[in-house]
């Protein structure tokens, strides 16, 4: 196994939840409904109809149904990029920071 594929293959040693919940996007000063496919202890998976690129930070907020758990809130970055059938982007985000 090449160095790249171990590094690659460590990065999915996380478990990752399926989630598929209501999400928001903020990116600057705009806000985009989004989905959240999936998450990791250090990441997200997330579908929005954005215009991102690799590097650009954002803040992802999955809002709680329950009003005894306070909603998720967290700044990443965007590690991966994938343009999906529907126009929308398939964004792979690495947690910078919960809050």
């Amino acid at each position: 196994m090449s160095t790249s594929d171990r590094s690659y293959s460590e990065k999915r040693d996380f478990i990752r939840m399926n989630v598929d919940s209501q999400a928001i996007l903020k990116v600057g000063d705009q806000s985009f409904d989004a989905r959240c496919v999936d998450m990791s202890s250090t990441g997200f998976q997330i579908e929005a109809e954005t215009a991102l690129s690799v590097g650009d930070r954002v803040t992802v907020i999955i809002p709680s149904s329950h009003a005894e758990l306070k909603g998720l809130e967290a700044d990443a970055e965007v590690l991966r990029v994938q343009a999906t059938d529907s126009g929308k982007q398939l964004l792979g985000l690495s947690v910078l920071e919960m809050r």
